[in-house]
């Protein structure tokens, strides 16, 4: 795995909003988990199981992060990917909250929680992307924009 780089907490991100604006933008359960770094319960995202081809972008800000062509069922009740659509979609930091270090994953454009990567996922990379669902939205590849 890239060794994972410090995310300061007032490091200023493309897409930037102040607290009150996120509470504005977001719901109570988007807002816990992208600003508050929460974890939703595993199984209770209906995007754990999307089949079709698409984006899945970053909830709070749109930013392209995963594609369904990297979606894969890694049993644990999360939406997982092996890995991010570009190499810039994503940043990560070291995240000491439980008794162990883990690689924490956030939005590279608004700093977003996004959940956590691991060292048990499939080839080719060997990765897992455990996200929230709640911090993603889907955008089918058949989807017409309507203007």
């Amino acid at each position: 795995m890239d060794k994972p780089h410090s995310k300061d907490k007032t490091k200023q991100f493309p897409f930037t909003l102040s607290d009150d604006e996120w509470k504005k933008r977001l719901s109570k359960q988007e807002y816990r988990v992208l600003r508050k770094e929460d974890t939703e319960p595993p199984r209770s995202s209906s995007l754990d199981n999307e089949k079709r081809q698409g984006a899945f972008v970053c909830a709070g800000c749109g930013h392209h992060l995963f594609s369904s062509d990297h979606k894969y069922d890694s049993g644990t009740g999360w939406p997982s990917f092996y890995k991010p659509v570009s190499e810039g979609a994503v940043g990560t930091r070291t995240d000491y909250k439980l008794i162990w270090p883990r690689t924490e994953v956030h939005c590279a454009n608004c700093g977003g929680h996004l959940g956590h990567v691991f060292e048990d996922g499939p080839k080719p990379t060997g990765l897992r992307y455990c996200i929230n669902g709640v911090a993603l939205d889907f955008r089918p590849k058949d989807a017409i924009v309507s203007e």
